[in-house]
């Protein structure tokens, strides 16, 4: 397309994708209008709207389309058979595939894609939905590869692409359809059969001819069945898996009262009988259902987050070839030190490392941080996590299992199959209750038989179904689902079953240094001290003593060059390393390790010969590690700082960061100890760190919260990982927590109360069994609703 020199309007974002101009725009004119675009690409995908006659498409949408990425990686992987046999679909005149776009932000993108898509050669049938990103395109493969429509979307700024988890989405989506279809029909059932039911309960005396009265039962039966048999089927299935495990729960109960509201309605309507509870039975199914679906949607907002990690991976990558070119290949097909490009809008394949310029990546799905990060050449990116503004070169250092995002995904998953204690107490409380109330119903109906016979069967049934304990059932899973969806949009992931709500007791925080309160790059300041070696030598000698350590200390020497061959290198926690190099054995760490006198904070190298030399570093405090405190103290917490560092170091840092409790050289031993101390005091502590020596005392504390930029055998040992490294999410997790304790509290008092006013109701013949049912109902959709609060997060 020509560049027009005439002058364009004064904005200063593109008119196709609204990203910034750069200085010298691409200009073009529309419809007597001069439009500025950032790049050929837009201006193009502009051009083809505007002669495809779709010009309506800007004046409908709401936000702009993604950018056209002319680096784009060709897309005739998306002809391959293997590709094909697994994702698409064969339907009547050729084959179906539904794939996502995340360039996709508003209804007139659909409309957009939708017309463009019916304008290619062989594409059948084709629809976009701009909720969900994805797209379905239906074609014949005698007249066109599926490659041929695919680059029609990626002209316009809708790059396709395929990710995992669609079979876990799929079979959701069949599950909530059809939990749907069972509401539908119970809830047409429950007012056919009210509405029937109320002619029958209007005859109050008994004036209503019996032929009528008949067919207004046989109606009902003929309504209530399939309500009862496969609306109610969860509820009957459930009851014969708790039967078979020989406990007594909710199902049971929920069963039991519908089949014998049922079958005694049935008996009465084939007898000529005077009652008939059809009405009690669908209504009951029917509120319960609605109860379990509001259940369901707070559950799977704690699923989402595993979902969305389970998507966030690409099926393909684009591999750069020693010669330059590129080649696209499955992820699976990727090895340690390849170089792959990731173009803009699509997530990376695997952990690696920015080889070019800075680049912008959005980790929301990793950290909970909505803004992109900006990267520097040589920081880590992490598969999953979204390219923003520009395409960007990365060598892959793990692949596969190893990476982040599986990790994660696999702390979720243990998380969400852990069933804390507070649930599994509330169960068996509902399994004792269940037995009590099933004596107690004997009792009620022996009572009634006695002195009012024509009652005993209604007050029972009204009795079974109002006390029915979906509530108490209800009360905790329901917020514990909750809540871990909060956290999840936070960036915190929940990985033992009872940490919630140790957290929510918590009295005491303490802190590592290096790495959690600070930012865990330590620069070397001054290299003094230099006995027996110039500073040079020391620092190659350093580096490889701590070229294979973990500690943030070894970051500082990893840009030193030559580095000499260490043999026989070892760690010891709290004092530093040794090893062997030239036949000479070396020492660097504190100074009574390395024999250089008492220790004054900093790092000393030394060998058995009497060379040495200090080395002096400074760090800086996270920029949130401030605010994040200061929440804590607002939140009544006593906070204490432990650290290996030196004391003069660690008292400079507490006075800086206004901590009272701080205790320096301590080892992971002394960590420990100090927590055990606290413990032995009646406090309830919490442990906030990130290394490999932090791992005892986040096992041994109550509750324990790892940064997720650590060590991964301290996310292990922790109860709760911020998938991030921001602090912020310490105080917010301690606000979810304590939200939490409280709304089960009111769950429980609110089943317990309950259930101690209905019973006797029912038990005196004061509640009819319809109402018995709307009593339950909106007792279960009362806690869910309470649960539901806990959506609500105001982000760190």
């Amino acid at each position: 397309m020509a560049r027009n020199p005439k002058t364009v309007t004064a904005l200063s974002v593109c008119h196709h994708c609204g990203e910034p101009l750069p200085q010298h725009p691409v200009q073009a004119e529309f419809d007597g209008s001069a439009r500025a675009f950032c790049c050929d690409g837009c201006a193009a995908a502009a051009h083809w709207i505007s002669d495809a006659h779709l010009g309506d498409y800007y004046r409908l949408r709401s936000a702009p389309a993604g950018r056209v990425d002319a680096d784009a990686p060709s897309l005739a992987v998306w002809d391959r058979e293997e590709l094909l046999a697994s994702h698409a679909r064969n339907v009547a005149g050729g084959r179906e595939i539904t794939l996502l776009t995340d360039g996709m932000r508003c209804a007139a993108c659909a409309w957009l894609i939708d017309r463009a898509l019916t304008r290619e050669a062989g594409v059948l049938d084709t629809s976009a939905n701009a909720i969900t990103g994805r797209i379905r395109i239906a074609w014949d493969p005698a007249q066109t590869s599926l490659s041929k429509p695919l680059a029609r979307l990626a002209a316009l700024g809708y790059r396709p692409y395929l990710a995992t988890g669609e079979a876990r989405e799929a079979a959701r989506r069949r599950e909530r359809n059809r939990d749907l279809l069972r509401i539908g029909l119970a809830g047409i059932g429950a007012m056919q059969a009210m509405m029937f039911a109320e002619a029958l309960y209007l005859d109050t005396r008994g004036q209503m001819p019996l032929p009528t009265r008949d067919f207004f039962r046989w109606i009902t039966f003929m309504v209530s069945t399939p309500v009862v048999f496969w609306a109610g089927w969860p509820f009957l299935l459930g009851a014969w898996h708790e039967l078979r495990g020989k406990r007594l729960g909710m199902d049971v109960l929920i069963a039991g009262s519908t089949l014998l509201a049922w079958a005694a309605s049935t008996w009465e309507t084939v007898q000529g009988g005077t009652h008939v509870w059809y009405d009690a039975a669908v209504m009951f199914i029917f509120l319960l259902l609605v109860a379990r679906q509001l259940e369901q949607r707070a559950r799977s907002i704690a699923s989402a987050q595993v979902d969305a990690l389970a998507r966030a991976r690409p099926a393909f990558a684009t591999r750069e070839l020693a010669d330059g070119s590129r080649e696209s290949v499955p992820i699976d097909a990727l090895a340690v030190e390849d170089v792959v490009r990731v173009a803009v809008g699509e997530p990376v394949p695997a952990d690696g490392v920015l080889l070019d310029a800075d680049a912008h990546f959005e980790e929301s799905l990793l950290t909970g941080e909505a803004a992109p990060i900006t990267k520097h050449a040589g920081a880590a990116v992490y598969a999953g996590t979204a390219c923003r503004e520009h395409a960007a070169r990365i060598r892959i250092t793990q692949v596969g299992a190893a990476t982040r995002l599986a990790e994660l995904v696999r702390l979720v998953e243990t998380a969400q199959a852990h069933r804390p204690a507070l649930a599994r107490g509330a169960e068996r409380i509902a399994g004792w209750f269940v037995a009590g109330l099933l004596l107690a119903a004997i009792a009620v109906y022996a009572w009634w038989r006695v002195h009012e016979p024509a009652r005993a069967f209604e007050v029972v049934l009204s009795l079974l179904v109002i006390s029915c304990p979906c509530a108490l059932s209800l009360a905790v899973p329901a917020a514990l689902a909750t809540a871990h969806g909060a956290l999840a949009k936070i960036g915190v992931l929940s990985v033992r079953p009872d940490g919630l709500d140790r957290l929510a007791r918590v009295t005491d925080v303490v802190f590592d240094k290096t790495g959690t309160l600070s930012d865990g790059k330590p620069v070397l300041q001054t290299i003094d001290h230099c006995t027996g070696m110039d500073a040079q030598t020391a620092l190659r000698i350093a580096a490889a003593l701590e070229r294979d350590s973990s500690h943030p200390l070894a970051s500082a020497f990893a840009r030193v060059e030559n580095i000499p061959t260490a043999t026989g290198v070892r760690a010891i926690a709290g004092q530093g390393v040794e090893g062997w190099i030239d036949g000479q054995h070396w020492r660097i760490g504190t100074a009574p390790f390395a024999g250089a006198g008492e220790d004054d904070g900093a790092v000393w190298l030394a060998n058995s010969s009497g060379a040495h030399v200090r080395f002096a570093f400074v760090e800086q405090q996270r920029q949130d590690a401030m605010a994040a405190l200061q929440a804590l103290r607002t939140q009544g917490v006593t906070l204490h700082l432990a650290s290996g560092d030196a004391p003069a170091s660690v008292q400079r840092f507490a006075h800086a960061m206004d901590l009272a409790n701080a205790h320096a050289r301590q080892t992971p031993e002394a960590k420990l100890a100090l927590v055990r101390s606290l413990q032995q005091q009646g406090r309830v502590v919490a442990m906030v760190g990130d290394g490999l020596n932090d791992a005892p005392v986040l096992a041994g504390a109550d509750v324990s919260l790892a940064i997720g930029d650590g060590a991964a055998l301290a996310q292990r040992a922790a109860d709760l990982v911020l998938a991030g490294s921001a602090l912020g999410t310490v105080p917010a997790t301690l606000g979810i927590a304590r939200r939490t304790r409280r709304i089960i509290r009111q769950n429980l008092a609110w089943a317990l109360g309950y259930n101690l006013l209905a019973i006797p109701l029912a038990a005196t013949g004061n509640v009819t069994p319809w109402l018995a049912a709307l009593g339950m109902a909106l007792s279960s959709l009362a806690v869910t609703a309470n649960a539901l609060r806990l959506t609500r997060v105001v982000r760190p």
